[in-house]
């Protein structure tokens, strides 16, 4: 199996460099990280991640805007998203669910059991 690629679009560094360093550390996948929904629409579209972990509460673009675009871009459509939210509740992770995300994870998060997150989530094979 290849090295998965996740591509972590999150206005605050913190949160990149927190994931990034989870991600990197238990799984030793390869982290690209974006500030904004629009930078990351422009690296998912040239790095074609095999995921994105996407935050809600953005400015300019929103986590919703920007999956919205993904999913209509024939280069990004088909690649899986997970929202990073801080928003727990049942009905806000239903309304996301319903948009078509591959699923949910809230904030705060441990960054080294990222990788079974998403791993389960996506039932991904675990290597």
């Amino acid at each position: 199996m290849t090295t998965k690629r996740v591509l972590i679009i999150d206005d605050e560094e913190s949160i990149q460099t927190v994931v990034q360093f989870g991600i990197q550390m238990a799984a030793g996948w390869h982290v690209l990280t974006a500030g904004s929904g629009s930078q990351g629409i422009q690296t998912a579209q040239t790095e074609q991640p095999d995921v994105i972990l996407l935050d809600v509460m953005m400015p300019e673009m929103d986590g919703i805007a920007t999956f919205k675009r993904l999913q209509s871009h024939p280069q990004t459509e088909q690649i899986p998203v997970i929202f990073l939210t801080a928003k727990a509740q049942t009905s806000e992770k239903r309304q996301f669910n319903d948009l078509g995300v591959s699923g949910v994870i809230t904030k705060p998060f441990n960054s080294l059991d990222l990788p079974d997150q998403i791993v389960k989530i996506l039932h991904w094979q675990q290597q």
